[in-house]
């Protein structure tokens, strides 16, 4: 199956929603048993800033969709979601 990296940049100052969301935002990531990698982006001070997913799906259509229902969207987390087909070449 192919691989899509989701690309999340956070709105400023949401690091409380991002906070509150969070154990919602994992276990939908572990439940949904796709995801390969992910974790957040930090600023300089170690802080949270968006997230960077990468899901092993059969397509596009799919990775949009569990994109949209993904905790952090739905609670409007998210500045900029961008999704791009991602080929592992090496790790």
């Amino acid at each position: 199956m192919p691989l899509f990296a989701l690309i999340c940049t956070d709105k400023p100052d949401h690091e409380d929603l991002r906070l509150a969301t969070r154990p919602a935002h994992l276990a939908y990531a572990e439940e949904a048993g796709v995801t390969v990698h992910a974790g957040p982006f930090l600023n300089p001070q170690g802080g949270m800033t968006g997230s960077l997913i990468v899901l092993d799906l059969p397509n596009r259509a799919m990775a949009e969709a569990w994109a949209a229902n993904d905790p952090y969207a739905k609670a409007g987390l998210f500045a900029e979601v961008r999704i791009e087909e991602w080929k592992k070449v090496i790790g």
